[in-house]
């Protein structure tokens, strides 16, 4: 199948094809255990797989797509109502599950029982049979991942993601990344999101590079894992940036790549001094894949997440739909238009005229400004990040780098809150140590535009994040 294409052309000397945490199985094994569980799968329109870290979760969906079968990942992290929610949205016929304790039933994973859901034949990943069935590749445009959003209005939708998409998604990225069979890709992310799956393990089988997932994105399994090109997110690389010699191990990779969340300027300046890399960063949605990318082959800039890929056209929009200036100040939502779009949200046709036009324009729901060069920077979201303050349009992202480039700031996230007069204020939740709110106030207002700077700082301990790193703003508007 075309997606696999690298994987299947270099079977024969990949004897470490994949690795994940502390197993490996060749490309020619792979590819024989994927077919046996084809083989048990077969004639399933939909197959559902506990996306745990490990290689049964690989050979699991490889063979899942070898049978023509639409696969839905389903975080093992899930909660009951959660995993109840994917597995009838989405109609699996049935559930693959994969490490420890595969044939007995995962904690939660049977909705058969005390959470209501469907009651799903069981089918463990077995390392242990192979098979030499050839199938008919599915076609272009069949759908090969039913992936679920966040869920932050309302439950989770169904994004559907074609063979045809994640070919084009990961052929963009192989262009602008130089990626090639000789790459080792290193990262430690989890299975169930675009960033470790589709980039991850697609992106490495397609290309037939090989793949080393740490299990979990420690720091010391980053550096012990000797790759070429590196996934994280800025959560990984603050931690990594935490520990210098492990950093420095870093020093002889050819590519290091952030993404998932915007990557703070102080991390990128001090994983180039450490590191000598100026990472790539990079932009994208479920709904979309990766559309917006810094190259292997160009300059990088902190705070700014490159250029369209090639095949893909963006707008940056107002309110009224107008296209914004190019100047690098004015902000509006970014819109995308490319090969590597979703086909739609699953049995939701309302929600998918919403975000995509007729013309194949995605709203992205993210404040975004483009400079005369092109450049491309992220702000924040539109139902979060935007504040409409005074009169002006001010992006959230702009004032939290502007807070976090004081040495006193370890976490900065900004939020506009009802003020009477302004309409929204500025308002700037902080980690930070010997600091107080003027100073800050007045730290920010010397960077910027005095418009943008804080009407009000609160000090708290942490900031809520999700699995990947991103700040839960809402969370801190409910505060």
């Amino acid at each position: 199948m075309r997606l696999l294409a690298g994987m299947t052309q270099l079977a024969s000397d990949r004897p470490d094809a994949v690795t994940v945490a502390d197993a490996t199985i060749s490309a020619e094994r792979l590819w024989g255990c994927a077919r046996a569980v084809a083989d048990e799968v077969a004639g399933a329109p939909v197959v559902a797989v506990h996306a745990t870290a490990t290689v049964e979760t690989v050979v699991g969906m490889v063979g899942a797509l070898l049978a023509g079968a639409a696969v839905v990942p389903v975080p093992p992290d899930s909660g009951p109502a959660e995993r109840r929610h994917l597995l009838t949205d989405s109609g699996a016929a049935l559930l693959l599950t994969t490490g420890p304790g595969a044939g007995t039933t995962p904690a939660g994973a049977d909705t058969g029982t005390a959470d209501g859901g469907p009651a799903l034949p069981r089918v463990p990943v077995d390392l242990t049979r192979v098979s030499s069935t050839d199938r008919p590749a599915p076609a272009p445009t069949d759908t090969a991942l039913v992936m679920y959003t966040s869920g932050t209005t309302g439950a989770p939708k169904g994004v559907l993601l074609s063979h045809r998409a994640v070919e084009a998604g990961i052929d963009a990225l192989v262009d602008a990344w130089a990626w090639s069979p000789d790459d080792i890709l290193v990262h430690g992310l989890p299975l169930f999101h675009v960033h470790g799956l589709v980039l991850g393990v697609f992106g490495a089988l397609r290309t037939g590079c090989r793949l080393r997932h740490t299990g979990r994105p420690l720091p010391e399994r980053y550096a012990a894992a000797g790759g070429t090109l590196y996934f994280g997110v800025p959560t990984v690389w603050s931690r990594i940036c935490a520990q210098p010699g492990t950093a420095r191990a870093l020093a002889d990779a050819r590519l290091l790549v952030s993404g998932s969340a915007a990557l703070p300027v102080p991390v990128f300046d001090r994983l180039h001094a450490l590191t000598g890399h100026r990472p790539v960063e990079r932009y994208g949605m479920t709904e979309t894949l990766i559309t917006v990318s810094s190259r292997a082959d160009g300059p990088r800039r902190a705070g700014y997440v490159g250029f369209p890929l090639d095949g893909v056209s963006t707008r940056v929009v107002d309110e009224a739909g107008r296209d914004v200036p190019t100047d690098g100040e004015s902000v509006g939502e970014l819109r995308v238009r490319g090969p590597m779009l979703f086909d739609g949200y699953l049995n939701r046709p309302e929600a998918t005229a919403a975000q995509l036009d007729a013309d194949g324009w995605f709203r992205t729901g993210d404040i975004a400004s483009v400079d005369p060069a092109g450049w491309h920077r992220i702000v924040g979201r539109a139902s979060t990040d935007l504040i409409k303050s005074g009169g002006y349009r001010i992006g959230a992202g702009e004032v939290e780098d502007a807070l976090l480039a004081h040495p006193g700031v370890r976490e900065a996230a900004v939020v506009g809150r009802p003020h009477a007069d302004l309409g929204e204020q500025v308002t700037a939740y902080v980690v930070a140590d010997g600091v107080g709110e003027a100073e800050l106030v007045d730290f920010v207002a010397g960077h910027l535009s005095v418009h943008k700077r804080p009407r009000q700082v609160r000090f708290v301990d942490a900031l809520p994040r999700n699995a990947m790193g991103k700040v839960q703003k809402k969370l801190l508007a409910d505060d």
